[in-house]
């Protein structure tokens, strides 16, 4: 009997076996054709711009379809759809876009001011990160067929910004007629230079569309696809089963790997600007970390040279604020340094250290594995510097987990990241930052809330609001005051800075990244071809 019972088992393993290496097989790209086979991690579940919120999706969805504005790797504003830079009225209130003529979607029907209307206020109505529009815009109006214009219910001096958003892509009003209030997943109907030929979550067919209004394509097409975990990242470009390589979610080790091989000439290596922030969200609203000196004393207890340099062999920019510094006036420091002697006087005074921990819990998400390797090095950090004021306690919980848990306080302490929807500071600071109801620096209703802090300040709420009425540095310094505010309260503490990178064949051109940190698909091209 026990012989049957092992019989059959090895058949069902023999079974899975060959099911297993058949399912990689059939996931393996194909070279039957010229199209470029590009890799990144995860799965895209959805196409819709009113829905995406992966820097995977923003990647795919970026050469689908046009923004009305791009951003330039010097920070200027580059018109697309629009014909020229917006025009704003003197008291700032109404915004006027002129539109390009003469563009198609995907369906063949027109683009026009009508199409980009139908497409924000969709956008307003059921995006996921609608609040990026924060009640700004009152009315849309459409004056003639390529002009757009935007009444505003305040002035606001990061429209701009918002207008090179991918979740404010123009959709066709026609493909999109019945899906006015509810998610299209798996198609895409929009003006880019490519068109949607084939989709499924790990892999989507992008084929040049043959009357796109801008520049052509520098290659044949692209093959998008997506594998579950680092390691089987980095084997399929160094066998040459993929051409081109994302660093989303790649593990820093191989990451390091790759860097190397580009510095030896096997691989060609571009880079994006940093625009992605890692950051720590205390949970200000319970004790102990409601009290603002002990928050303030985790502050200077992150030594970030320490784990930039153990974590990703220093590929990861030490931070000291929560904007990129591409996005500043000034890179000034706002948080504290790393000041272990700083921090445990802090303590002192608050009642710790004196047979009493300050006892934390810390969680990372399990799927990450930087945080996990973060989460380390801190605690390891903090035992032999402060042991007797502080003890981490680590949990790993899944990434998706954590998002839909997030705002309803379940996490004292956890470690997250951030791309603005936008490249703008306001991107960056209101998310984060913005708060509908404060009661004693408590946030009971807003973005902080949602962000797992629950932190708010008067102060900070006026300042934000001034600055949308401020321009170029005065609006800069106006933001500079907000993020002050920010490093005062404490509950965020910002760790690291992480730049894009892709990876090609030597038989390719440099990948290059726009402003926005998003890399140019059109742009890949074979050479010598």
């Amino acid at each position: 009997m026990k012989s049957k019972t092992k019989r059959k088992k090895r058949i069902i393993a023999v079974v899975i076996g060959f099911l297993t290496i058949f399912s990689q097989a059939s996931c393996k790209p194909s070279r039957s054709s010229n199209r470029i086979i590009v890799a990144s991690a995860g799965k895209v579940k959805s196409l819709d711009p009113a829905q995406a919120n992966t820097l995977k999706t923003l990647q795919l969805i970026s050469a689908l379809g046009d923004t009305l504005y791009r951003l330039k790797p010097n920070g200027d504003l580059e018109p697309r759809l629009a014909k020229s830079l917006p025009e704003i009225s003197n008291n700032g209130l109404t915004i006027t876009i002129p539109l390009r003529e003469n563009v198609l979607f995907h369906d063949g029907t027109k683009f026009d001011s009508k199409a980009m209307e139908f497409s924000i206020k969709r956008f307003m109505k059921i995006g996921t990160l609608n609040y990026v529009i924060n009640g700004r815009i009152s009315k849309i109006e459409t004056p003639s067929p390529f002009v757009l214009r935007l009444i505003l219910n305040r002035p606001s001096s990061s429209i701009k910004g918002l207008l090179t958003s991918i979740n404010l892509t123009p959709l066709s009003p026609s493909a999109y007629k019945n899906y006015q209030d509810k998610f299209l997943n798996k198609r895409f109907i929009g003006t880019g230079p490519y068109q949607l030929n084939n989709f499924q979550t790990d892999k989507q067919r992008l084929i040049p569309f043959k009357y796109y209004w801008g520049k052509k394509t520098e290659n044949p097409g692209i093959d998008y696809i997506h594998f579950t975990n680092s390691t089987t990242l980095f084997g399929s470009i160094r066998t040459k089963e993929v051409d081109v390589l994302l660093s989303t979610s790649m593990e820093d080790i191989q990451i390091l790997a790759l860097n190397k091989l580009a510095k030896k000439g096997k691989l060609v290596e571009g880079e994006g600007p940093a625009m992605e922030i890692g950051y720590i969200t205390f949970r200000s609203n319970t004790s102990p970390l409601n009290n603002k000196k002990v928050r303030e004393s985790l502050s200077y207890s992150l030594n970030r040279s320490l784990i930039s340099k153990n974590v990703s062999f220093g590929l990861r920019e030490p931070l000291l604020a929560i904007i990129p510094p591409s996005l500043k006036k000034n890179d000034n420091p706002r948080w504290p340094k790393y000041n272990p002697q700083k921090a445990k006087k802090l303590l002192l005074k608050e009642g710790y250290c004196n047979n009493k921990k300050l006892t934390i819990d810390l969680t990372f998400r399990s799927n990450v594995p930087a945080d996990k390797l973060l989460a380390i090095t801190w605690q390891q950090q903090i035992n032999r510097d402060i042991s007797d004021c502080i003890s981490l306690n680590l949990k790993g919980v899944e990434s998706t987990t954590v998002y839909k848990q997030l705002g309803e306080g379940a996490y004292e302490a956890v470690m997250l990241d951030w791309t603005g929807a936008y490249p703008d500071p306001e991107a960056y600071l209101a998310p984060l930052l913005s708060c509908k109801k404060i009661i004693n620096d408590i946030c009971e209703e807003g973005e902080a809330v949602l962000s797992g802090s629950f932190w708010a300040s008067s102060k900070l709420q006026n300042a934000l609001i001034q600055s949308e009425k401020l321009f170029d540095d005065n609006r800069l310094e106006k933001l500079n005051e907000v993020e002050l505010y920010a490093a005062n309260g404490g509950a965020y503490l910002p760790v690291w800075l992480v730049k894009p990178r892709a990876w090609a064949q030597t038989n390719f051109a440099k990948p290059e990244f726009d402003g926005s940190g998003l890399m140019l698909l059109d742009r890949l091209k074979r050479l010598n071809q």
